[in-house]
């Protein structure tokens, strides 16, 4: 069996329009024309959540105009404020303010002076600062106020948000400890702030460190924990680290997003490996009833890969009929010309370099 042979018959079972290889072969004879429907351009909506939650104790709540301000600032930063970097003048006010007030005048300072420093940090001497005021504040709630109880989980998030923004990864990483000096109270959504910092710098390396803070702090894994790392993964061309860390995520019994297994399943057919692609297959059909275009078109993929084209056709005839949205079914013209360009080299791509040839042939005409 030759997969090219058998693509061309599936492609030729699909319509009419001539597709050209762009290197020493072709892999099909003609692109997709279903039930006579024109193929346009596909528009894909990517929607994204955000969630948050409010964890016991309500000490700083935060300002409505200062959480938009926050939300709408950039959360990567590609490195972090060098070592001899001198904080910036509107924060240094606020620290000595907030300083003054708390060991000279004995008193809480306002709550927007802790909301403003955390929006005004733009570097990592910045957040150096922010942090020893948390824990000077932390000190003073036990000593004076008798408020043993930490700050709420939003502060955290915001405090992480801004380690983020502007790369100081390593006070990050401390404001994930549950046992903690700055009164800080870890979530989940706090780790995804230093996940989604490592996504936007393909940090494979800061992605490890963050979900082994996770487990040691007892914080559970959540369907956008999932989601960013598999992004990571992919996007890194990991697929070792997918592997073992998907076990971890279904055994905690994480329900897995539609994007996260589009992410699984096309990272499995890129590599030719069918029998992964069928568990993570077996996986989604148990809480999912339909396919998104990706991941139809990753099923196609295994079957022609397993010399069933007729099958992966019917399953293409299925998606464009009855599965997809009027304004999705023009991808499928997209996606048969990825299978045609882009697939075969993928696939030869993750082959070990021995294999590599043998695949090649495979692939041939």
């Amino acid at each position: 069996m030759q997969v090219l042979s058998n693509a061309r018959n599936f492609a030729g079972g699909l319509g009419s329009q001539t597709i050209l290889l762009n290197s020493n072969h072709r892999l099909l004879s003609s692109l997709t024309r279903i039930n006579s429907s024109p193929l346009s351009s596909l528009q894909c909506h990517v929607l994204t959540e955000a969630s948050s939650g409010l964890c016991r104790g309500s000490y700083f709540p935060m300002p409505q105009h200062l959480v938009y301000s926050i939300i709408s600032r950039t959360c990567f930063s590609t490195e972090a404020g060098t070592a001899n970097s001198n904080p910036t003048e509107a924060v240094k006010e606020l620290y000595d303010n907030m300083l003054q007030s708390v060991n000279v005048k004995r008193t809480m300072p306002p709550n927007a002076s802790l909301w403003s420093m955390i929006e005004n940090c733009k570097n990592h001497e910045d957040i150096k600062l922010l942090f020893d005021v948390l824990q000077n504040l932390r000190r003073f709630r036990l000593s004076n106020l008798r408020i043993h109880s930490n700050f709420n989980c939003n502060l955290c998030q915001e405090v992480t948000r801004a380690c983020a923004r502007v790369g100081a990864i390593d006070f990050g990483k401390k404001a994930l400890w549950k046992h903690n000096v700055y009164g800080l109270t870890p979530s989940i959504a706090s780790a995804h702030h230093l996940l989604l910092n490592a996504k936007g710098r393909n940090d494979a390396k800061l992605m490890v460190e963050v979900m082994q803070l996770l487990k040691r702090n007892n914080l559970p894994l959540q369907a956008g924990t999932a989601d960013i790392f598999f992004s990571i993964c992919y996007n890194t061309n990991n697929w070792e680290l997918i592997s073992k860390y998907s076990k971890k995520f279904i055994k905690a019994g994480v329900k897995l997003r539609q994007t996260t297994f589009d992410t699984w399943m096309k990272f499995a057919a890129q590599r030719g490996d069918t029998e992964s692609l069928w568990n993570i297959e077996y996986l989604r059909s148990e809480t999912m009833k339909q396919h998104t275009l990706t991941t139809g078109f990753s099923c196609a993929k295994g079957l022609l890969l397993e010399g069933k084209p007729e099958d992966a056709a019917a399953l293409i005839q299925v998606l464009n009929q009855q599965t997809l949205s009027d304004a999705k079914k023009p991808g499928i013209a997209v996606e048969v010309e990825k299978l045609v360009n882009e697939w075969p080299s993928d696939v030869i791509k993750h082959q070990k370099e021995e294999d590599r040839k043998g695949i090649g042939c495979f692939f041939e005409i």
